[in-house]
């Protein structure tokens, strides 16, 4: 350690992590899905919403505490972690028990839920709007098949009519495209970090370090 390594490096700075980001919007997502299609007074509607906000407040927490501990710091971001993949299984079940569609990644409407980059609500009500509107010619399966016909998104009935998807379906699948995201950058997330405690050591380390070299020791 010089004097150019500070004993207490650089930390916090977790709202430019784009795990960040993607946590907190999914978040927001989740509280208003809850609000709107989950019973209220249910455990699964309290589950949900806490388990998403454990996402985001331990990403927070670990990176705020990554300068004095990065065991901590590892400890609180696998917490995340596991928060964010109950959540996933959440909205998985929501979408089985309820017989309807969970899309697979190359779904037309999930691609163009990617491709928009949503970054507030705003953004994903836009995407589900949107998609309501669509009238496209193929049909998607439970598995996320295609097959030609009619879209899922908008099913021709007896009257001629078309029928759009169900908000629920399309912010269960928004919401699950976006929790596949941030679970994966967590996971990298998580290698990079245990890689830095194994060479890097943590705090307590460093400090036995920088005192051996006040005192003169190498």
């Amino acid at each position: 350690m010089t004097d150019h390594d500070p004993l207490i490096p650089k930390h916090g700075g977790y709202r430019k992590l784009k795990s960040f980001q993607i946590a907190q919007l999914v978040y927001d997502i989740t509280v208003r899905f809850c609000d709107r299609y989950v019973e209220r007074r249910s455990r699964t509607h309290d589950q949900m919403v806490q388990a998403a906000r454990s996402g985001v407040q331990n990403i927070a927490e670990g990176s705020q505490a990554s300068g004095t501990s990065k065991k901590t710091e590892l400890k609180l971001t696998n917490v995340a972690r596991a928060s964010l993949e109950e959540l996933r299984l959440d909205y998985e079940d929501f979408l089985r028990q309820r017989g309807l569609p969970l899309w697979g990644p190359d779904h037309p409407a999930l691609s163009r839920f990617k491709a928009k980059r949503c970054a507030s609500l705003d953004d994903v009500q836009a995407w589900v709007e949107k998609e309501q509107k669509q009238k496209g010619q193929e049909h998607t399966d439970k598995q996320g098949r295609t097959r030609a016909g009619t879209d899922k998104a908008s099913v021709s009935v007896g009257d001629g009519q078309c029928r759009s998807v169900p908000a629920s379906v399309l912010v269960a699948n928004g919401a699950l495209s976006l929790l596949n995201l941030c679970c994966y950058l967590l996971d990298r997330q998580l290698e990079a970090q245990a890689k830095a405690f194994e060479t890097e050591g943590g705090f307590t380390e460093r400090l036995y370090k920088r005192r051996r070299e006040i005192k003169g020791f190498k």
